[in-house]
């Protein structure tokens, strides 16, 4: 019974914020019946709640448990998130590798700043995104062939999906430090991106996003970039 629970509130994801009950019992593999049950109780815990359409989304109870997770990285980080978003007024994000996809665990934005598809605690592929670049430029050699031996989603028309070229992109990014990408995750946006290295290992990305129509103006947003992305990297080594 405990897994057909963890299916349930497993159907939840930030593209699935909220749920019929028969998209939820579609999504989670529980038969409705089941499901219908295991949601009262469920409600009545307040790990789920009931929206004025009737649609479920998580409760304030599983929030508050959220809460309690360790959450280090996003703590020493947020400051930098803010300088650097008050530095340049773009969107701000930080990511960490989960499998094979980028995590985004905070962002900073304005209401000015040009819309993107990156939310906190949404996952997207990695080599079409700056923080996915940067990252997957620092993993060790197996992983980044394994990765580049799979079929790559291509977003849009601008992805690189060719293994040898994204592997020159990712070597390329080794050298200089920070990744690029101009309108491979989305179109009408472009981002720069730099690894948060603590001991040489990556364990997060920070990256801007900003129109495509102001692709010229990312080389200037690299030096706070880097600035601010190897001041996490100090506090996050400073509390290890």
């Amino acid at each position: 019974m405990t897994s057909k629970v963890l299916a349930l509130l497993g159907a939840f994801d930030a593209a699935h914020p909220q749920l019929t009950l028969t998209e939820l019992a579609r999504r989670s593999g529980v038969p409705l019946s089941t499901a219908h049950r295991l949601v009262g109780e469920l409600e009545e815990w307040q790990a789920l709640s009931r929206g004025p359409d009737g649609r479920l989304r998580v409760g304030l109870r599983l929030w508050e448990l959220g809460q309690l997770a360790p959450g280090r990285l996003g703590e020493l980080a947020h400051p930098w998130l803010q300088e650097l978003f008050v530095n340049t007024r773009e969107n701000v994000h930080l990511a960490v590798r989960d499998g094979l996809e980028v995590l985004y665990v905070d962002k900073v934005y304005g209401r000015r700043a040009v819309p993107i598809v990156s939310r906190t605690g949404g996952r997207l592929p990695m080599h079409p995104t700056g923080v996915g670049k940067a990252l997957l430029a620092y993993e060790p050699d197996w992983f980044v062939k394994s990765y580049l031996a799979r079929k790559l989603e291509r977003p849009t028309s601008h992805t690189i999906t060719e293994p040898g070229r994204l592997a020159r992109e990712l070597a390329g990014v080794r050298t200089q430090g920070y990744a690029l990408t101009y309108e491979e995750m989305t179109l009408g946006t472009c981002s720069a991106a730099a690894p948060v290295l603590v001991g040489g290992r990556p364990v997060a990305a920070l990256g801007l996003v900003v129109s495509s129509r102001r692709a010229r103006e990312l080389p200037r947003l690299v030096e706070p970039l880097l600035s601010a992305a190897a001041g996490i990297a100090r506090a996050c080594a400073a509390h290890t």
